[in-house]
């Protein structure tokens, strides 16, 4: 599962814990009672699988929600560990709860609205969970488990087989029209959680080769306040021929709003600078947070 914890050095308390899962709780089920449910649309993943089997056969959402995502909690309890099985038990187990026993009002009509802003509070509801070291839908622990005895798929790969299948289930069980707007659900509430998980200051790694490589880790430590690691490599082979010269490498880790200003500034340097940058889970400890600039 994604880290909870992005740069934050300081590990949250249990109280921050609980609040964070109480919170998406209430988010998750605002989402799914508030607006889905009434307009039988569905989200992906377990959560998606409940809610399609209780359309289905006409029983609470509530009953699905506990029997279908705890065993997973259960089977994933010596990858996870013990406080992170039972944060997410206690975290479904109050999601079904609040879906059996609270109350939420009907909030629109809109299709297009109900399945936006359904995805939205049902994202930032399994997110802010995440953040407290708990799920609220087992899919990616089904994923992993699931990973580990076919060797040839990743994680990734098995989550999208398996929403694939149930928006596949859903054009026969809900229709296509519900099954379409059940889909762009999934995708706001995507969208959502990593927003929620990452932040604004989503991290992102960058390798920079250039022979202006001393002026662009000044540009970066003076100009952006942020540290590099420096390491020495050879240039291979290329359009100009053999040239295995010596060469710092530069590696950083900026926030996604940095990233434009690091370019522009590296391509200033140096045009030719060959750049890749890559998304980064987590990072902790270094100049993460960008430091004063005096």
């Amino acid at each position: 599962m994604p880290n909870a914890s992005k740069a934050i050095n300081r590990p949250a308390s249990e109280w921050e814990n609980a609040a964070f899962i109480i919170a998406g709780v209430f988010s998750a089920a605002f989402g799914l009672k508030a607006f889905l449910l009434s307009s039988h649309f569905i989200d992906g993943g377990v959560t998606g699988i409940s809610m399609l089997l209780a359309a289905a056969l006409k029983l609470p959402l509530a009953a699905f929600i506990l029997a279908i995502n705890l065993p997973f909690v259960a089977l994933g309890y010596k990858q996870m560990g013990r406080r992170f099985a039972l944060r997410s038990a206690l975290g479904i187990g109050g999601l079904a709860l609040v879906l059996a026993f609270v109350p939420f009002p009907d909030v629109t009509p809109d299709l297009l609205l109900t399945s936006v802003f359904g995805g939205v509070f049902i994202g930032a509801g399994i997110g802010l969970a995440m953040r407290g070291g708990a799920v609220l839908d087992g899919t990616e622990i089904a994923a992993l488990l699931v990973s580990r005895h076919l060797v040839l798929l990743k994680v990734s790969d098995i989550i999208l087989i398996l929403n694939l299948l149930i928006f596949g289930a859903a054009v026969f069980v809900l229709g296509t029209e519900p099954a379409l707007y059940s889909m762009l659900t999934y995708f706001a509430a995507a969208r959502v959680m990593e927003f929620v998980l990452n932040g604004i200051e989503q991290y992102t790694g960058v390798t920079i080769v250039s022979e202006a490589s001393e002026a662009i880790r000044l540009a970066i430590t003076e100009g952006l306040g942020r540290g590099v690691t420096v390491y020495q490599g050879k240039s291979g082979f290329g359009r100009r021929g053999d040239q295995l010269h010596e060469r710092d490498i530069i590696f950083t880790v900026v926030t996604r709003l940095e990233l434009p200003q690091l370019r522009a500034e590296v391509q200033r340097l140096d045009p030719q600078a060959f750049i890749v940058q890559y998304g980064i889970d987590d990072a902790q400890g270094g100049i993460i947070k960008k430091r004063p600039l005096h």
